[in-house]
């Protein structure tokens, strides 16, 4: 489906359920085997399975996809459980160009929290090539031009700048792009980030009592 008027959308969207969905036919465990297979891991790591808390006020996308993957964490993580078996289905989120006003990064350590926020100064955190491995996405977003479940695999929108090829997922996976993206009262629960790069203005790290 091809949009050319903006739709909006409010709230959140629990994208663990949405995998569920997205699962060609049969159980969920067949569509994540169809989704390792494609080789379509956003994140190009292992990613550690302890979950990170993203806000942010506003966040402008140019270029923006949407697709579902699976991230997997070292073997014998201590993360792993009997229910992820050392998995995460997630929704990736991939955007060429993005701008993120007052970000706020948190993880949980137990007691205190490992903090980081930036552009709260009037300069914005500026981003290129940002992918975002998330379970759990909240806010206010605004799309434009978007095409609504697309296959992954023939996405156009963001591109690597050190490989000059284009990021998208495997044949057959359910996804969207937009011309752009603005949500207002960001809110993801993550696994990964990448960038190629991330520029971060008036950076502050610190542990803390709470989260963002």
């Amino acid at each position: 489906m091809t949009t050319p008027e903006k739709i909006s959308a409010a709230g959140g969207v629990r994208w663990k359920r949405f995998g569920g969905m997205i699962a060609i036919t049969g159980a969920v465990t067949a569509g994540m085997v169809a989704l390792t297979a494609s080789g379509v891991l956003a994140a190009n790591f292992s990613i550690s399975g302890m979950p990170f808390t993203v806000t942010a006020t506003n966040l402008h996308g140019e270029g923006f996809e949407q697709y579902a993957t699976i991230d997997n964490m070292i073997p014998n993580s201590p993360n792993a459980t009997d229910e992820n078996g050392g998995q995460e289905l997630v929704i990736v989120s991939a955007i060429n160009q993005a701008q993120l006003t007052n970000l706020c990064q948190s993880v949980s350590l137990g007691p205190i929290n490992l903090k980081i926020t930036a552009g709260d100064n009037g300069n914005k955190v500026q981003a290129r090539a940002l992918v975002v491995d998330s379970d759990q996405i909240n806010g206010d977003a605004d799309f434009q031009n978007i095409n609504v479940g697309q296959d992954a695999s023939t996405f156009k929108k963001v591109t690597d700048p050190a490989t000059g090829e284009t990021i998208k997922g495997g044949e057959g996976v359910f996804g969207q792009q937009a011309d752009t993206v603005d949500i207002n009262n960001l809110r993801q629960n993550n696994y990964a980030t990448t960038a190629s790069r991330f520029t971060l203005p008036h950076l502050r790290m610190g542990f803390a009592g709470s989260g963002c």
